[in-house]
């Protein structure tokens, strides 16, 4: 199961985080001529937080998310004020217990859908105390 571990709070005072960006895009089949050197720099807080007081890091646990790109170990970039809806990947917390799946809003009810075959989907009954955490933007993927 895809359970959340330590959300980390991102302080909004964060400094500007330069690093080098590539002046051209780098092939993912066969290898293209590129420069010797980088020009221009991404910010990274720019780039990754949309709404810096807002977003939260959690650390996954589990392999239920993997075909959606969640793997174990990854950090989420999570914002709090984005407004969930049907196919959003979310944090949400079930009866107290917290997890990442995708967010399923249908005739009959709320289905908390694992984006892997082997776990199954959570149809939310409606005894059940169900809230969205944050709403997922970005997954930072260790290779």
């Amino acid at each position: 199961m895809g359970v959340i571990v330590g959300p980390r709070v991102i302080s909004a005072g964060l400094s500007p985080v330069g690093v080098p960006l590539a002046p051209v895009a780098v092939a993912a089949g066969y290898p293209s001529p590129a420069q010797d050197y980088f020009q221009d720099r991404i910010d990274l807080n720019e780039h990754l937080f949309k709404d810096v007081t807002n977003t939260v890091i959690v650390r996954i646990v589990g392999q239920s998310m993997e075909q959606a790109g969640i793997s174990d170990g990854d950090e989420l970039v999570v914002n709090r004020a984005l407004e969930p809806t049907d196919g959003s990947v979310v944090v949400a917390v079930l009866d107290g217990e917290l997890t990442i799946k995708r967010l399923r809003i249908t005739p009959s009810g709320v289905v908390l859908q694992a984006d892997n075959p082997t776990f199954p989907d959570i149809k939310v009954p409606a005894s059940a105390d169900l809230s969205i955490f944050g709403v997922a933007e970005r997954c930072l993927h260790h290779v």
